[in-house]
Parts: C-alpha cells; sequence; structure tokens
C-alpha cells in the first residue's frame, strides 16, 4: 500500500470512528432520555448556566437563534423548559430548566456534540483552521456545498429560512 493510500484509509477509518460514536451517543441519550441528541445537548447547556437567555444559549450550541428557538418550543411542550421575558427589557427571554428537565439532565449520558463542541474549543486557532479546511474540502469533494446544515441525526436544519448557503461557513441574505 503506497503512503497516498494508507493516508486515505486512515482519513476513511477516521470518518467512520466519528459517525460511530455521533450515532452511538445520539441512540443512546435518545433511548434513556426520549429526547434527541440537540435537545439533550440543549438542557445540558441550560443547567450549566441555571438560567441564560435565548440569544447566549444559541450562541453557546452553536446554532441559529431559529433554530434554538425551534429546539426550545420542542422542550417547552415536553415540559423540561420555561422561558420567561425580562421586566427590564421586554425584548430578552431567559430559558430555564424545569424540575422534570432537571431530572433528565442528572441521569442523561455524554452527548456528542458537547464533547465535540468542548475539544474544539480547547484547540488553537491554527489548528481550527486546518480541521476547518479539511473539511471544508471534504464537503467540496462530496459536492454537498448547497446542502442546508442539518443538526446530527435529526431533520432539523441550522439555518434561518430567510438566508441561503452560498459557500461552505458563508450566508448571504436574499432579499424576499
Amino acid at each position: 500500500m503506497t503512503e497516498k493510500s494508507q493516508q486515505i484509509a486512515e482519513i476513511i477509518d477516521n470518518l467512520r470512528r466519528v459517525f460511530q460514536v455521533v450515532h452511538g451517543q445520539s441512540k443512546k441519550a435518545e433511548r434513556e432520555t426520549g429526547l434527541t441528541s440537540p435537545q439533550l445537548w440543549t438542557i445540558k447547556v441550560i443547567a450549566e448556566a441555571g438560567s441564560i437567555r435565548v440569544s447566549d444559549l444559541a450562541r453557546r450550541i452553536y446554532l441559529h437563534p431559529a433554530t434554538t428557538v425551534g429546539i426550545l418550543d420542542r422542550l417547552e411542550k415536553k415540559g423540561l423548559v420555561s422561558r420567561t421575558r425580562s421586566q427590564e427589557d421586554r425584548r430578552v427571554v431567559n430559558v430555564g430548566l424545569t424540575p422534570e428537565g432537571l431530572g433528565i439532565v442528572e441521569k442523561s449520558p455524554q452527548v456528542a456534540q458537547g464533547l465535540l463542541v468542548a475539544g474544539l474549543e480547547k484547540l488553537s486557532a491554527q489548528n481550527l483552521k486546518k480541521i476547518e479546511d479539511g473539511l471544508g474540502q471534504m464537503v467540496t469533494l462530496l459536492g454537498a456545498q448547497e446542502i442546508p446544515p442539518q443538526l446530527i441525526l435529526s431533520s432539523e436544519v441550522n439555518q434561518p429560512e430567510e438566508q441561503v448557503k452560498i459557500k461552505v461557513g458563508r450566508k448571504k441574505k436574499v432579499n424576499p
């Protein structure tokens, strides 16, 4: 096997490992809690914060605010989170966990997205750039630049409806 063939084999095997971990942890979380992986990650971040503004939550879980609100809508229907409007600024909405939400967080497994984000946040800007470039090249190889990014193991797309994907990692407003 040539060096290039060995590198390709290692890349493919590493992708398989990533998918295995994400799939396995997501299925375990859903089995144990009844929540999707994005929902579980959301309540775990809320639990860490105690109470958090919706806009800050969206930044912490690296999702668009519109996507975050959709997740919160489903969690609120399940009785796991509650939202309250700030008395000082009525535009600000804070979210916290209900006792039921806290109970799920206490007995829930680790979430792959949380592990991945925590690891990525520890990397240097140079290493992040390498990963960004490498994954961007993979997306291009697959011709997937125009595919809206779905949340992991979910049909929900992390993209506001008024925006269109132009280039991996770049968005442009579209006039209605």
